[in-house]
């Protein structure tokens, strides 16, 4: 399957600038040729593809709607590392898991603070398509630890820390949500104000077994987690 990214409304799919640019420019993919185009909300339009000068555009035989999402939902909140290449690695593979959202998260010990966030969202638009996902996550701007727990439901909300002297539960004793929120540290991990903090707002604390992982190997771990629990249904 061809993929490609854009919009669907009243019977027609317009391919998006960039994607247009590539089809023509970079694949010199040929008239007529059976592609797909998804808006990243569960809609995906099927046809021929139509060539005019640089201008590319789809001949639409088919429009499916509502096409099931991933479930259970996974949120992910995690620390920029301080080499971005190390987050966009775990952007590229989570997504790939069926990831539904991403924030990046400002916490006590985060090195890195600016964080281009455009990157971000169309390296997981690539990931998607590349994955066959008619389903985009959702890729939130950089929030600070405090204002992002204002807006979530500690019920469903769990974090991953290294501090043994600390209770935590074993992932496989999480019990079965639709959704669920987790939330990753930076190098360092969290401070022990910011892990009091999150267990004062009822946030549940996490072990990820006897290795200590990476702040990406730790998020690329917890969405092969969901994916698994996926394909078990």
């Amino acid at each position: 399957m061809k993929l490609f990214f854009g919009e669907i409304h009243n019977g027609k799919a317009i391919i998006n600038d960039e994607e247009q640019q590539h089809i023509v420019k970079v694949l010199r993919m040929k008239e007529g040729e059976d592609i797909h185009v998804t808006d990243g909300k569960g809609n995906i339009a099927s046809g021929k593809l139509v060539i005019e000068g640089k201008k590319a555009s789809l001949d639409v035989s088919e429009i499916k709607t509502d096409t099931p999402d991933f479930s259970p939902q996974l949120h992910i909140a995690i620390a920029p590392t301080k080499n971005i290449d190390r987050i966009e690695f775990f952007v590229e593979k989570a997504v790939e898991m069926g990831i539904s959202e991403i924030s990046i998260i400002i916490t006590e010990k985060t090195e890195r603070k600016n964080i281009n966030i455009d990157k971000i969202r169309k390296q997981a638009i690539a990931a998607s398509k590349q994955s066959l996902r008619f389903h985009f996550p959702v890729i939130h701007d950089a929030i600070k630890l405090t204002d992002f727990l204002k807006g979530i439901d500690t019920e469903h909300t769990f974090v991953a820390h290294c501090h043994e002297n600390l209770e935590r539960i074993e992932l496989n004793h999480i019990p079965s949500l639709e959704q669920i929120t987790f939330l990753i540290g930076p190098e360092g991990d969290f401070s022990e104000k910011e892990i009091q903090f999150l267990s004062d707002s009822n946030v549940k604390a996490v072990s990820l077994g006897n290795q200590r992982l990476r702040t990406e190997t730790a998020g690329v771990f917890v969405a092969a987690w969901n994916y698994f629990k996926m394909m078990r249904g």
